[in-house]
């Protein structure tokens, strides 16, 4: 049976990697996944918003990609250091912080890819996300972190389950059975997840390959590459069978696919 999270958008599917900065944003201070680059991707028409999530240290899930915010904003603090009100002070200039909460209840048409970054957070990912797990896909690199913000929508009884992604081990093994041509390995591996987030290739180790999108379609599993901004690259990978494309520039996608 096919989530709700996949039903009634178009292939391929355009993910908004941390929302959408267009380049004359990026020149105003506009940052990744702040309030204005979700609105700035809902506005160009993405159904799917990919985000982080971390835990400020009075314990709110925001939007956040990196532990510190030395890359963003050039503070050096961790974000499990500053308190909900600091960072929205410091994500003030650019753009705006976006709680987890906030980012589910100001853009209900939004369906977002969340990656559990930090350990701490994913019990609370999971019961923020329970009520709306129609709309939300959980992932993390860490297949742990996924399960148990997995296990805390689920304990909450609120809802759909939220569609899931695999994470590095999962991953790991599945690119073996691949390459080992074994079929029965790799549906035995996907049988907990619903799609398959991943880069083309990971240094010198090609990850999707014909044969690989094959055996995840095989599972009924999608597959969805990120980084991908360059149109020929989205044209390429999509030619090849790919369903998703996770992009810094949804406009371009969206124009490009579609």
């Amino acid at each position: 049976m096919t989530h709700p999270w996949f039903e009634g958008v178009e292939r391929p599917r355009v993910l908004a990697h941390r929302g959408l900065v267009r380049p004359e944003g990026a020149r105003n201070g506009i940052a990744e996944n702040s309030f204005a680059a979700v609105a700035e991707a809902h506005a160009a028409g993405a159904h799917y918003v990919e985000s982080d999530c971390h835990l400020t240290r009075d314990g709110v899930v925001v939007l956040f990609h990196d532990p510190d915010l030395s890359r963003v904003t050039g503070d050096p603090r961790r974000v499990d250091e500053v308190t909900l009100r600091q960072l929205d002070e410091v994500m003030a200039p650019h753009g705006g912080l976006i709680t987890l909460e906030q980012a589910l209840d100001a853009f209900p048409e939004v369906r977002f890819n969340l990656d559990v970054k930090a350990e701490g957070a994913a019990e609370k990912v999971g019961r923020l996300v329970a009520p709306h797990g129609d709309r939300v896909l959980l992932t993390s690199f860490s297949d742990d972190r996924r399960r148990t913000a997995l296990r805390a929508a689920e304990g909450a009884g609120r809802g759909i389950r939220p569609a899931t992604s695999a994470g590095t081990s999962i991953v790991t093994r599945l690119v073996a059975a691949v390459n080992l041509r074994s079929r029965r390995s790799a549906r035995r591996l996907l049988r907990e997840v619903d799609a398959l987030q991943v880069p083309e290739q990971q240094r010198r180790l090609r990850i999707v390959t014909a044969r690989f999108i094959d055996y995840a379609h095989d599972a009924g599993v999608e597959v969805h590459v990120w980084t991908i901004n360059d149109p020929g690259d989205m044209e390429r990978l999509v030619g090849m069978g790919v369903d998703g494309i996770v992009t810094d520039r949804a406009d371009v996608a969206l124009a490009t696919l579609h």
